[in-house]
């Protein structure tokens, strides 16, 4: 089994405490291999990443899937399409009768060796979840690299020629929003309205639900606002927008976390801060030794991140909580 280090400095914070709910999605990080190197990412994923999930590793997700009853696969990276058993775990799941979420950076679908990804994904009706973190093409490239808003656009349309972003079918397609810096996202139904409106009169681009996503202030959007002093304002802002009635709809609560060598986390920000599972574990856990009765109303790790999820709509993989 592979070594993992957790963060040995005790969680200090105010946050509420909060416990597990039962396990309804299983989060999996394939590693932090990916083909872009965006401003906002939480992972500090890029195309010189070498960590990804080994095959023992992800034959045992196939087997915690099959024992666990778990109907909801999430997959993330990175590009979590860039890993060479990537197609092959989605079919397993598939095979279970697993829903499976691709969260998808878009422009991997443009990448040469990858022509026939989105048809695959079709085939096995895989929910994507996609990055657009504007509908303004400077906005997007400046975000995410030069090029992306182009390679992007042709991804949706090629993606909407399968079916995807229909309203009656199984090929769900959903876009992401991330603010440009250091302030809260803007309510979500008016902005998925404009989402809508603009890409269908200037690409004729369709989609299911537009998410918003507070940025997290971790890795390489902290080390940004470090660098122009934003950093406690910013943490200041999440916290004086705090709303407790979010607290019951956090995905920590139903979803967990496993990282590319399969140790757990209850959620994927936790992964990258290396905090443990549960605020009374003082070692990782890995995803074979995981007991499930064990899990449900087991205290979550908090910590000033936190925030992050509760403050104002709420924020979630799954778009604001209010």
């Amino acid at each position: 089994m592979a070594m993992t280090t957790i963060q040995q400095t005790p969680v200090i914070t105010d946050f509420p405490s909060i416990t597990r709910d039962r396990l309804d999605i299983l989060q999996v990080n394939l590693g932090y291999l990916c083909n872009l190197s965006c401003r906002h990412c939480h992972v500090n994923a890029g195309p010189k990443r070498t960590e990804i999930m080994d095959p023992d590793t992800l034959n045992t997700v196939i087997s915690f899937l099959k024992e666990s009853g778990v109907r909801t696969l999430d997959l993330t990276g990175g590009a979590p399409e860039m890993h060479p058993q990537f197609r092959f775990l989605v079919m397993a799941a598939s095979a279970l009768g697993v829903t499976v979420i691709d969260r998808c950076n878009l422009v991997i679908l443009e990448e040469p060796g990858q022509e026939d990804l989105a048809a695959f994904l079709a085939d096995h009706d895989v929910e994507i979840t996609a990055s657009l973190p504007c509908y303004l093409e400077d906005n997007v490239n400046a975000q995410r690299g030069k090029g992306v808003f182009n390679h992007s656009i042709n991804a949706l349309q090629k993606l909407n020629k399968l079916g995807y972003g229909q309203a009656h079918n199984n090929r769900t397609l959903n876009l992401v929003f991330n603010p440009q810096g250091p302030t809260l996202p803007p309510e979500q139904s008016a902005l998925e309205s404009a989402y809508k409106k603009h890409l269908k009169e200037h690409f004729n681009i369709i989609f299911n639900q537009l998410f918003v996503v507070t940025n997290m202030p971790i890795n390489r959007f902290r080390n940004g606002l470090e660098h122009q002093g934003q950093l406690t304002p910013y943490l200041d802002l999440l916290k004086a927008h705090y709303r407790h009635d979010n607290l019951n709809s956090l995905m920590c609560k139903n979803t967990l976390s496993v990282d590319w060598q399969g140790f757990l986390y209850d959620c994927d920000f936790n992964q990258m801060l290396k905090l443990p599972l549960g605020a009374a574990h003082q070692s990782p856990c890995h995803i074979t030794d995981i007991n499930l009765e064990a899990l449900t109303q087991q205290p979550i790790t908090v910590d000033e991140h936190c925030f992050g999820c509760t403050a104002g709509q709420g924020s979630s993989c799954g778009g604001a909580l209010k």
